[in-house]
Order: C-alpha cells, then structure tokens, then sequence
C-alpha cells in the first residue's frame, strides 16, 4: 500500500512543465467552499428550519455589475438539507451583514429591526435638510455641540487616569483617611452646635430670659453682718483683716468649686434667748479691756504677735455671737 500522507513527489528526468498547458478558467467559475449559515432560516419548499453555524458545502462566485466602494460582493449557494432545494445569499459589505435571495426566508432579530428603524429615520433626517436649509444648519450646530461635549468627557478621564497613574497605594490610602477624618469633623461641629441649642433651651425661665450663673468671688449678706465691729477698731491693723479676708475668699472659692450650697446663718435675733445671754456681754467688755491693756504695754518688738491675737480673738468672737 502507497502512503496516505506524501510528503515527496516523483518528478522523472524527462519532465517538462512548459509542456504542460495552462489552465484557462472563465470568468463566471464557481468554487466549491465548507461554510456556515451566516444566519438563520427557514426554507420555503419544505418549510425546514436552519439553525445558524450549520455547515455546507457551497457554491462561491462574484456578483457581476455591483460593488461597494471597489470591493466585490460574493454569493453562495447551499442546498436545504432535507429537500435539497437551492437556497442563495450574498454578503452585504455597507451593513456588515448577509442578505437572502432566492429559497429561504430569514428569521426576525430584534437588533434588524432597530437598524432598519435608524436607516429609516437617517434618510427622514436628509430630505429634511434638503428642503430646509436653516433645519440643516440646527443639526449641524448640535451636532458641533455635542461633539465638544464628548471631547470635554475624554479629556477629564485622561486626566483622571494620568492621576491614577501617577498616585500610588500609600498616597490614596492617605486620601481615603483625610476625606473620612473631614466628615468626622464636620458630624462633631454639628453635634456641639446641637448641645449648644440643647443648653440654651434648657437653662431659661417661664419668661424666656437666660439664667445667669452666679460669681464665685460673690459674699452674701450674711457674712457681711457676721463681722465683729471691733475688727474695725482703728487700733487693730489692716494687715490681719485683709489676710481674714483672703482666707475666708479662698475657701469660698474652693466651696464654690466643690459644688456645695452654703445656706446663710440665722441672725442673733432669731435664735432662742439662752441662759448665757447675760453673761457675753460681760465678757466680751472684759476681752476688750485686756487687749487694750496689752496694747498699751505693747512694745514695737511684740506688733506682730498682738496682730495674730486680734487675729484670733476676733474669729473667736465672731464664732460666739453667732
């Protein structure tokens, strides 16, 4: 048995291939081409459907007198295959499609439909333009317009894509965070300026004034009645009041820091007569005798030590009136 696949060939030594005549194909010769179903249909004899995709062997050859723009159209011959009658179609360069002829009826597909929809009003369009000139001129401007437009759209995703490139992984990330850290800041203005209203709604009265908070370096009246008179004595030195003054105002301040209400002491006239009532007087006339005594016999040495006696004996005096 010969081989089936040959790859050599005996050429004999005699063997001349200008002896050999040429071939001379006419014109109108059909080729014999496998090819597919460009699309599907129905063949009118038999009624038979064609899928698309399914495979024949064809008949090609160049449609005579029609071209588009130099390029040739072809048509091909298959036969059906369950009647085998002659079914034609040719290609369609200008749609970039295939068109019937003869034996078959192709099938409806909505995207032709749309086409044929678009062909139609393109041709409307053009006769509209012919006829009026300044409706040409409106299509030609809007046409123009939405050019720039679309222009404009390709520039700005050029330049996003060139920043895109040119940022890296960190740098977005840091973006991201900043862009976050923003609305975080601007949700905490909103909430103060909430609280804010908050505030101010609640700390007014029926009328609608705004309650005011009360100074810390305010003294009642109270603590002004509670001073002996003879602090005030010429005698006694400005230096132990002013140091009462400043110790009694610290601890008011600390107090008032504290949170704590100091509710104001009752006077002498409302409390109860007691049985020591005729007593203090005595005693009080005998506490000023000896201190003007001491201050008599007081010398320049000893002024500070009689400064820290009316120091304490007018807290003690001050407790035992009240």
């Amino acid at each position: 048995m010969s081989e089936r696949k040959v790859l050599n060939k005996y050429f004999p030594p005699d063997f001349d291939p200008t002896l050999i005549p040429r071939l001379r194909l006419g014109r109108e010769r059909q080729y014999k081409v496998r090819l597919m179903a460009p699309f599907s249909m129905r063949c009118n004899t038999c009624g038979h459907w064609i899928g698309a995709h399914t495979k024949f062997n064809a008949r090609k050859e160049t449609v005579k007198n029609e071209k588009f723009h130099t390029m040739e159209i072809y048509r091909f011959y298959i036969r059906c295959p369950k009647c085998a009658a002659e079914i034609t179609f040719k290609t369609d360069p200008e749609n970039l499609d295939y068109v019937c002829e003869n034996g078959a009826s192709r099938n409806f597909e909505p995207w032709r439909g749309e086409q044929d929809a678009n062909a139609e009003m393109q041709k409307a369009k053009e006769e509209e333009e012919e006829e009026n000139p300044l409706k040409a001129l409106e299509n030609r401007t809007q046409e123009s317009k939405r050019e720039m437009e679309i222009l404009d759209a390709l520039d700005e995703i050029r330049t996003k894509n060139s920043t895109l490139e040119r940022t890296t992984v960190e740098k977005a990330i840091q973006n991201m965070v900043s862009k976050k850290e923003q609305l975080i800041n601007v949700e905490l203005k909103k909430q103060d300026e909430q609280d804010e209203l908050l505030i101010k709604s609640l700390f007014k009265d029926a009328d609608g004034e705004r309650i005011k908070r009360l100074n810390d370096s305010f003294e009642p009246e109270v603590d002004k009645k509670l001073k002996i008179s003879f602090l005030k004595d010429p005698l006694s030195t400005n230096k132990a009041i002013s140091k009462n003054n400043i110790h009694k105002k610290s601890a008011l301040d600390k107090i008032s820091k504290l949170g704590v209400i100091i509710k104001p002491k009752t006077t002498v006239s409302q409390q109860k007569p007691s049985s020591n009532s005729a007593i203090q007087p005595l005693t009080n006339t005998y506490q000023g005798n000896s201190i003007s005594k001491n201050l008599s016999n007081s010398t320049p040495a000893n002024d500070l030590n009689i400064d820290l006696s009316l120091s304490m004996v007018g807290d003690y005096s001050s407790d035992s009136s009240s």
